[in-house]
């Protein structure tokens, strides 16, 4: 089977899971972790940016705060939240996700979700988290608005006066893509065919949104790879969660190489002379790196088996948070913090705190 062939054969091994979401590829690069200010966040030690930006926040579930409402969206259920704040919180998580770590990162506080703007309009300064769990860059769950209406609602601000070019000038966009747009056109056309010219128009069709949210104001862009789809627990209970589907991995790098190469086109194009403008994020090295337990840049983050989930169904029936007239479907680990994954699909709060430290020496391009 030549490598095309192997790599479309792949896709059809895809769990249909409406929380597959995902990110992408720039060198989790080890190197030293940036100290600008220390600060503490989840009990460890993060670097904050010299001077506070504002966030906007498009994308999935790695990104959402929550904007799903109560409740449809198994994020606003027990035992998602338990580690922080305690209680659900609309995060696919434990606890923090990725843009809590980027938010402290820049020294500002992680921005309000979009539905809760009307009451926590004097949390608008810290900028907008616009991100739903399932979204992809075209329609994909009912629920989830896809990234070009997400923009929509940033506009809608801008018209609206709730934010000046001013305040764009002071922020920073952090972009997520998952594999939702590939598991709702696998679900839908069945088979492996087009899949190729499909992943470009994904691909291109991300491009367009990074340059209309550039175009909106923002100086700094960063989008995030998709990360080792075949190392989701949702992929890895195949093989009793010891190893990683390195067929799937094969569709990963090749969406991840059409991302890494727009990326470069956006900033040769603008050719300004200074930092990138648009910065990809290396989820999968980040995952790899956090998952093999490899580098200093870890902060000794060590998982006892990192390919299995903290919070499982009891059977292939259920997920973590199912609750049915007899009680609960799913089982937690007795320690989050030694679970790389959370559920299966999600980090868990440590899990993106090492993905967090991967990627930290990346960061001072903002």
């Amino acid at each position: 089977m030549d490598s095309k062939k192997l790599l479309f054969f792949s896709l059809l091994s895809f769990s249909l899971l409406p929380e597959l979401y995902g990110v992408i590829r720039v060198s989790a690069a080890a190197g030293h972790r940036v100290r600008r200010s220390s600060q503490s966040l989840g009990g460890v030690e993060l670097s904050a940016g010299s001077q506070p930006k504002k966030l906007f926040v498009f994308g999935d579930s790695y990104v959402d705060t929550g904007n799903h409402r109560k409740p449809a969206a198994k994020s606003w259920k027990y035992p998602y939240g338990i580690t922080f704040p305690g209680k659900p919180t609309g995060r696919f998580s434990d606890g923090r996700v990725l843009t809590d770590y980027l938010a402290k990162y820049l020294g500002v506080k992680s921005p309000i979700p979009y539905k809760w703007r009307k009451v926590g309009f004097r949390q608008l300064k810290n900028g907008m988290n616009f991100a739903y769990g399932g979204t992809g860059v075209f329609d994909t769950f009912i629920l989830s608005p896809n990234m070009s209406t997400q923009i929509d609602f940033l506009q809608q601000l801008i018209d609206e006066s709730t934010y000046t070019s001013q305040d764009l000038q002071s922020s920073v966009a952090l972009i997520s893509l998952a594999g939702n747009d590939y598991a709702v056109y696998q679900a839908t056309n069945g088979s492996a065919q087009g899949f190729q010219a499909f992943i470009t128009k994904v691909v291109n069709q991300l491009e367009v949104n990074l340059r209309r949210i550039h175009g909106l104001g923002v100086p700094k862009i960063v989008v995030t790879a998709l990360e080792p789809l075949g190392c989701l627990p949702s992929s890895t209970v195949a093989s009793s969660f010891q190893q990683c589907n390195a067929t799937e991995n094969l569709l990963v790098n090749f969406h991840n190489l059409l991302l890494q190469q727009s990326v470069a086109k956006l900033n040769s194009e603008l050719k300004n002379g200074t930092s990138s403008t648009f910065i990809l994020l290396d989820l999968y090295s980040s995952f790899m790196a956090a998952l093999n337990n490899k580098g200093d840049h870890l902060g000794n983050v060590k998982f006892e088996n990192p390919l299995k989930p903290c919070c499982v169904g009891i059977s292939n029936a259920y997920s973590c948070g199912s609750v049915d007239a007899n009680g609960e479907k799913y089982a937690i680990c007795e320690d989050p913090k030694a679970a790389f994954f959370w559920d299966e699909v999600h980090p868990s709060q440590q899990g993106w705190f090492a993905v967090y430290s991967a990627l930290e020496a990346n960061l001072k391009q903002l």
